[in-house]
């Protein structure tokens, strides 16, 4: 058994900033990921960020993940094991992994579940033909291979991930041929709506695919137009030719590994499905587990940077190793999630925060 203060399992935007913070104060940290390389989600976004300076505002993406992996450079207290999958969580805290076809057990004091979120997908008629992927594997075969998932897309989802791939395909030489919206009204920030529609891409909202047609891979898809009910309209039908089609309708908590362990749970539709109770200190129902980030409740990537911080210095604080900046840090970054979840998008998070405390002695 390999013995750690801090165990992070999750290299993402979270993981990586909850790590900054403990090994300033002073913890030992092994962070545990999936991937061959740290950084989630970050690595293969190539668009610029909002927000202000302390939320990386004007930085594109992958830059920030080279930032905060350059951050943990200095720190002789970490040791990070990628291409590594956890396989268990218990409440002793014990974790375990299966690492180059070998198993290897871990203990530490507490343990941070930073292990984000997956995909949601759509159900309808033949939707495991080949040509049908999610807004993030497209993403991944662009951004971080280079390979076109086609000349001809249509994007379903008009969110922020929806409306960024979309633009990102347009830039790679592909046509976007429509986005359809299943909601009466776009999802996403209306500065990229905008962009999107000045280069000519009709935005369908009240429109849902019904089927998808093709023998070997995806051809054409069928849409129809939604009531007020969400109820599919009659006559409606429309036929659009296409060589991929991908799905952008939201992100599901990955709530696996605490549901293992058997920590509290609520389903709360703001947050995105299953997370969770936590305490102000993102303490879970089990004591000396955390949890931050998208596995907590679908955010922003600067929110979840601002989680990781703070609950990296929570978790310090709760093991009596105090960062020398603790109380300074705490309120900066403190303010700086307050500020994120003060805009038109936060109103969601904190609506399903709230729904995360009620009734909940663990989460007062």
């Amino acid at each position: 058994m390999i013995k750690k203060d801090l165990i992070i399992i999750g290299g993402g935007p979270s993981g990586l900033c909850a790590a900054k913070t403990a090994l300033e104060a002073g913890m030992e940290v092994l962070i545990i990921d999936r991937s061959p390389n740290l950084g989630g989600q970050l690595v293969k976004q190539t668009h610029k960020f909002f927000g202000s300076k302390a939320q990386y505002a004007k930085t594109r993406g992958f830059d920030i993940a080279k930032k905060l992996i350059t951050d943990l450079d200095q720190f002789e207290n970490l040791e990070i094991k990628s291409n590594t999958t956890v396989t268990g969580l218990y409440p002793d805290h014990v974790v375990t992994t299966y690492d180059n076809h070998e198993y290897v057990r871990y203990q530490a004091k507490a343990v941070i579940v930073a292990t984000g979120a997956s995909e949601k997908f759509l159900a309808f008629e033949n939707n495991d033909l080949p040509g049908i992927y999610g807004a993030g594997a497209v993403q991944t075969l662009m951004n971080s291979y280079g390979v076109l998932p086609g000349s001809e897309i249509v994007m379903v989802g008009s969110g922020n991930i929806g409306l960024i791939v979309s633009y990102q395909l347009l830039q790679a030489g592909v046509k976007v041929k429509a986005i359809i919206e299943a909601a009466p009204t776009i999802g996403g920030y209306k500065v990229h709506a905008s962009k999107i529609r000045r280069l000519g891409i009709p935005i369908l909202t009240s429109t849902t695919v019904k089927k998808a047609i093709g023998k070997e891979a995806i051809e054409k898809i069928e849409v129809v137009s939604l009531d007020e009910k969400w109820n599919e309209i009659p006559n409606t039908s429309q036929i659009i030719s296409l060589d991929a089609l991908c799905i952008s309708v939201g992100l599901s908590p990955m709530h696996q590994l605490l549901s293992m362990v058997n920590a509290e749970t609520k389903y709360i539709n703001e947050l995105g499905g299953f997370v969770p109770v936590i305490d102000h200190h993102h303490q879970t129902s089990i004591p000396n587990i955390f949890v931050c980030g998208d596995a907590v409740g679908i955010e922003e990537a600067s929110s979840a940077m601002m989680e990781g911080y703070l609950t990296g210095l929570y978790v310090s604080n709760i093991l009596g190793k105090n960062h020398p900046k603790e109380i300074e840090l705490i309120k900066h970054y403190e303010e700086q999630l307050s500020m994120l979840r003060d805009g038109p998008f936060g109103i969601k998070t904190k609506i399903g925060l709230e729904k995360l405390r009620e009734g909940n002695h663990h989460a007062e």
